[in-house]
């Protein structure tokens, strides 16, 4: 993600053009800390390079939150993260092809925090498949009052195949390999990036993302050999 501190960083678009040379295949950025001609442009750029592009809706009030989904629309962005209003974003919506991965459980202020029991998480995660939505965006490690791994193995339980993306300050290979294994299909990262926080050693925001495609990569080949396809 293109944001720091649960905003869209202001020099995205050159931030964009440094990283391209990795060939990522995933970027978003928020729906606040650029101005809508901004996310037009970063919006396309992503596109262009082949990559997914990914917004998600921090808004706090559900006028805004819903006038984001707009602007998604209008973007052609290729999945939207955030929101609770299901129902109403989905009529936004339309018939745009847009994912949609709103938040479970309780998400208040910003930069977010989350309440919500595992119980509630699941029940949440269940709703949303049967509404339609292609998954969920979780807060794990912004919960206030439950363990964040235990969420994101009843978001699991709720969704069944359909996606788990977590979302929200993930910093460490430790917490990206333990959501691997309680069952994440995909998170986001960004302050750990652009604060160089998740590889202490290394100086680029170049190296912090080459380290942690090598991580992923590496439990993706943990993955394949504990199921054989590997060998």
């Amino acid at each position: 993600m293109l944001t720091r501190q649960d905003r869209t960083i202001t020099d995205c678009l050159a931030v964009l053009d440094l990283i391209l040379p990795l060939k990522l295949r995933h970027i978003g950025f928020k729906d606040v800390g650029v101005d809508k001609k901004t996310l037009a442009a970063l919006a396309e750029r992503i596109r262009k390079s082949g990559a997914t592009t990914y917004m998600e809706v921090v808004s706090t009030s559900p006028a805004e939150a819903l006038n984001s989904t707009k602007v998604a629309v209008e973007l052609g962005i290729d999945r939207l993260l955030g929101g609770t209003d299901v129902a109403r974003v989905q009529e936004v919506l339309g018939d745009s092809k847009i994912g949609y991965y709103p938040f479970c459980g309780f998400p208040t202020g910003h930069p977010t925090k989350l309440g919500g029991r595992p119980d509630q998480i699941e029940g949440h995660c269940r709703r949303f498949v049967e509404q339609g939505c292609s998954g969920t965006d979780l807060l794990a490690y912004r919960a206030t009052s439950s363990d964040p791994l235990e969420l994101v193995r009843a978001a699991r339980r709720g969704l069944g195949r359909h996606h788990l993306i977590v979302a929200g300050s993930v910093s460490t290979r430790e917490q990206i390999a333990a959501l691997h294994e309680a069952g994440a299909d995909a998170f986001t990262i960004g302050s750990a990036v652009f604060d160089g926080s998740y590889a202490k050693n290394l100086g680029s925001t170049l190296s912090q993302l080459a380290a942690i495609q090598a991580d992923c990569a590496a439990l993706r080949g943990q993955a394949l050999d504990k199921s054989g396809l590997g060998a």
